[in-house]
């Protein structure tokens, strides 16, 4: 059974209710997510008094929204993290976050790892290299576990599903700034061509 189609079985007890609202106030923490918010979380998973295999993806949810502050805090310190890599796919790049991913929308659903670098988006598994420059990147959406990058375009997006949540959440985060760098750099070289 699925992850989903699990958490759909759920739904129809009382427990199942009564995670499935737990779980829509962490979606509400997920979007500005605090100290405080994980507390209130967890004393909320807490109060559920539910057995700890009930829960093992709820507490996985809470450390994602915990290492999602810390990024976001280390971030606004010290900028993006560099992350050594020795992967031949990022070339002279410099990498900003790696993990573990798959590509649940591809027939084959290649395992491999997603890596952003400051130029680009890079899926190397499955036997290939997957190549997301940031320019054709307009949106980026974390859903549960997944990432999802929309291009331009809006006919194609890529959805790369990570083992954890505090890695969905981390990468998209820094996804989100990564892509938005690019837009800002490209608008301030349009603004300062026309002053020419």
């Amino acid at each position: 059974m699925t992850l989903f189609g699990w958490l759909r079985g759920r739904r129809g007890t009382e427990n199942g209710r009564k995670l499935e609202a737990w779980r829509h106030k962490w979606h509400g923490a997920a979007a500005a997510p605090d100290a405080a918010a994980v507390a209130a979380l967890t004393a909320d998973l807490e109060g559920l008094e539910l057995a700890e295999e009930e829960i093992e993806i709820e507490r996985e949810m809470i450390d994602g929204l915990a290492e999602l502050i810390k990024l976001r805090e280390a971030v606004a310190r010290e900028g993006l993290p560099v992350v050594e890599t020795g992967h031949r796919v990022v070339g002279t790049d410099i990498c900003h976050f790696s993990a573990p991913t798959s590509m649940p929308d591809d027939p084959a659903q290649p395992s491999g790892r997603l890596i952003l670098t400051g130029a680009r988006a890079i899926f190397a598994g499955g036997g290939r290299a997957l190549t997301l420059p940031w320019h054709a990147i307009s949106d980026v959406v974390q859903q549960e576990r997944d990432i999802v990058l929309v291009r331009h375009d809006r006919d194609a997006f890529h959805r790369f599903r990570c083992n954890v949540y505090a890695d969905a959440l981390c990468a998209a985060l820094l996804a989100r700034t990564l892509s938005q760098r690019i837009r800002n750099a490209k608008r301030e070289a349009v603004k300062q061509e026309a002053k020419k």
